[in-house]
């Protein structure tokens, strides 16, 4: 079973949070008959579906990437289908806000349609008090929309530049240990090294002197010398590779 550490699931996890909230948000756009209200909805409704669409087609490529080699990340066949049958699922419900608010915006280009048609029947100079009235409301509506659309997409720039810091410190984190190991294994090598050349050094002395032994003795004398010889070289041995 994947650990809920899994990038996937807290990638997951953050742009369920964002649905949640889209949803509570477009609920209010579809319950609200305030025109200003409702503009400012419109605005923050679209700007989270491109969101959250830009979010899912990106966790999207990494299970593509993923799906080349189960097993390397390690996950099943199984868990690869949930994970892209969630995706389709999430993309499915912003598509269908999308297409309401889209509806509704058609609708409410009907309604401005026919404010124009009432104008077009007003005297003139009440005719021009009225347009100037809606023109200005629009005006404000369509600021204000503007503005707060600004504001979200720069908190969730905000919010991505932060998680990009996080996931950089980590990565020097991680750097900065394998270098630390590095160093201590070569340390561990170089000491070993000397332990070789030391250890090849007074073999070799040991093999002049016995050299040197066996040309002075007899023959009995050389059967006792290598006896002897053979018993400090095991002697030796034991001392230093297993002491």
């Amino acid at each position: 079973m994947p650990s809920a550490q899994d990038p996937f699931y807290v990638v997951k996890s953050e742009i369920q949070d964002s649905i949640d909230k889209l949803q509570s948000t477009f609920h209010q756009w579809q319950n609200t008959s305030n025109a200003a209200e409702q503009g400012r909805l419109t605005k923050e409704v679209r700007a989270g579906c491109e969101s959250i669409e830009w979010q899912v087609d990106e966790l999207d490529k990494a299970i593509a990437v993923a799906s080349r080699d189960p097993s390397w990340y390690g996950i099943d066949e199984v868990e690869l289908e949930s994970r892209m049958t969630w995706t389709s699922s999430s993309r499915s419900q912003v598509v269908t806000m999308k297409k309401a608010l889209e509806a509704g915006m058609g609708s409410s280009t009907t309604s401005h349609s026919s404010m124009r048609q009432e104008l077009m029947r007003l005297p003139s100079s009440r005719q021009n008090d009225t347009y100037n009235q809606y023109a200005a409301r629009d005006n404000d509506d369509f600021i204000q929309s503007e503005s707060d659309r600004q504001m979200l997409l720069i908190k969730k720039q905000d919010e991505e530049l932060d998680d990009l810091s996080e996931s950089v410190r980590r990565i020097g984190g991680v750097g900065l240990t394998i270098h630390d190991e590095l160093t201590a294994q070569d340390k561990i090598l170089e000491e070993l090294g000397s332990e070789m050349d030391s250890t090849t050094n007074r073999l070799d002395f040991v093999q002049k002197k016995v050299g040197m032994v066996m040309k002075k003795a007899s023959a009995k004398g050389q059967i006792m010398m290598i006896c002897g010889l053979l018993a400090l070289f095991i002697f030796l041995f034991i001392l230093v590779f297993f002491t």
